[in-house]
């Protein structure tokens, strides 16, 4: 059985919360969140995230727990599917991508391969 890939990124309740205490926003005001993937790192692809306000033509949009995703279409490409969480656990705090593409990841999770 194949499993299907779903065709868009996800955002947890945590890690919108977390994006909220760093953007110092508040529960209904508008925050975006630019997520893409450019070249480096030691896998070849690396994760890319940053507060940004300005929507460019060619992204894809996704509102998810009060949050804009705002993804260029040559990384969604690579980012279809993922789920962008947060962990403050003892192995260090930060935002965690599950991407169900990414074929090989280095060890501090930060690049990937497809």
């Amino acid at each position: 059985m194949t499993t299907v890939t779903p065709l868009t990124i996800t955002i947890t309740e945590n890690a919108a919360k977390h994006v909220r205490e760093f953007t110092g926003k508040r529960p209904g005001e508008l925050v975006s969140l630019r997520v893409g993937v450019k070249g480096g790192g030691c896998s070849g692809l690396t994760y890319d995230l940053g507060v940004d306000v300005e929507q460019r033509p060619n992204d894809k949009v996704i509102e998810q727990h009060g949050i804009t995703i705002l993804i260029d279409k040559k990384s969604y490409i690579f980012l279809a599917g993922t789920t962008l969480d947060y962990s403050g656990g003892l192995n260090g705090k930060g935002f965690i991508f599950q991407n169900p593409n990414a074929k090989t990841t280095c060890g501090c999770g930060t690049s990937f391969s497809v």
